[in-house]
């Protein structure tokens, strides 16, 4: 099962349409290439998938998410913790 973690937008870079996200405090750029033209500003939250910005969610929703996602991880260890955040929008598209 692949699954998303909320990640915040906290630059956006016009000029090669990406974003730096921050997903739990780890940083990363993202395309907004599969996003509509202005429709994701910073302070947005928005789920990733292959590196792609796909959605936006709205802050209640992300915030309960996170929430859940925190509970899980602390039941992990460091090393695990860490390739999960970093990992989290690499998952294959494996169908239904």
């Amino acid at each position: 099962m692949c699954l998303s973690i909320p990640s915040k937008v906290v630059k956006i870079d016009k000029q090669n349409n990406m974003a730096t996200v921050d997903t739990m405090g780890v940083q990363r750029d993202a395309s907004l290439d599969l996003m509509a033209e202005n429709d994701v500003q910073i302070g947005d939250y928005v789920l990733l998938h292959i590196g792609f910005v796909m959605n936006k969610i709205d802050e209640e929703d992300a915030m309960l998410s996170l929430e859940t996602y925190r509970e899980i991880i602390e039941a992990m260890d460091e090393e695990d913790r860490q390739r999960a955040i970093l990992e989290d929008d690499e998952c294959e598209n494996r169908g239904a």
